[in-house]
């Protein structure tokens, strides 16, 4: 039961990032056990096809909702990298825990989730960063689509689920 716990705040907390800042892993198949590194740094590997296309279609669908110009996509690519290189980092730790969770203990497995949880941290804070850069482009109707949006999207995330 803990562990159905956990993983569903663990798959809630992807969602936001799917909400929120593109860094996804709710859909990993579970591969061959990989130890996950100490440093909590995934290996360098590309994300799963469903998460590229979900990433992608995330980036899409925020340029569009934003109307990024031509002048701010120097600013809206560097920003788009972030995103991908988070669904990439969160993709790899989430598919290295799904293949090695099986044969966790439960200390083990409390290690594995923070691990996965400072990533995200790590990840948020460079996506913010770039994100920084970014708005500080936009116009002011840009930025108030964008405080919206995300103000739209952080409410919903919020909201209680219903148990099943």
């Amino acid at each position: 039961m803990f562990s159905a716990n956990l993983n569903a705040t663990l798959i809630r907390s992807a969602a936001l990032a799917v909400l929120l800042v593109p860094s996804t892993g709710l859909t990993q198949s579970p591969v061959p056990a990989a130890p996950i590194p100490p440093s909590g740094a995934p290996t360098a590997a590309a994300p799963s096809a469903a998460t590229q296309a979900a990433v992608d279609q995330r980036i899409r669908t925020l340029q569009s909702q934003l109307g990024i110009t031509e002048a701010q996509m120097p600013l809206w690519s560097a920003f788009a990298q972030a995103m991908r290189d988070n669904a990439a980092a969160t993709d790899a730790l989430f598919a290295q825990r799904a293949g090695a969770v099986a044969t966790m203990n439960a200390p083990e497995n409390m290690r594995s989730y923070a691990r996965i949880a400072r990533a995200y941290a790590d990840n948020t804070e460079r996506l913010a960063t770039a994100f920084d850069s970014l708005y500080a482009s936009l116009t002011d109707t840009q930025k108030q689509a964008a405080d919206t949006l995300f103000r739209q999207q952080a409410t919903a995330a919020a909201q209680p689920r219903t148990r099943r």
